[in-house]
């Protein structure tokens, strides 16, 4: 079984797309993760504006959303 990766914050479970975002918005070497709920708080954004930015990037054909 994989690992599951929690929200450093409020130890949510995180799903791909969660994960995937934080790599592509903060860094891919982070050791601590956020939900999306956390991410936006943290960058200031909402959370309609980061579900978007997944499916930008889902159309672009990242391979962090696959």
């Amino acid at each position: 079984m994989g690992k599951v990766t929690k929200c450093c914050v409020c130890e949510r479970k995180l799903d791909k797309n969660a994960v995937g975002l934080n790599n592509k918005l903060l860094d891919k070497n982070l050791s601590r993760l956020f939900c999306i709920d956390c991410l936006a708080a943290h960058l200031d954004v909402s959370i309609e504006d980061l579900n978007a930015k997944i499916t930008e990037f889902k159309e672009q054909g990242c391979t962090l959303f696959l």
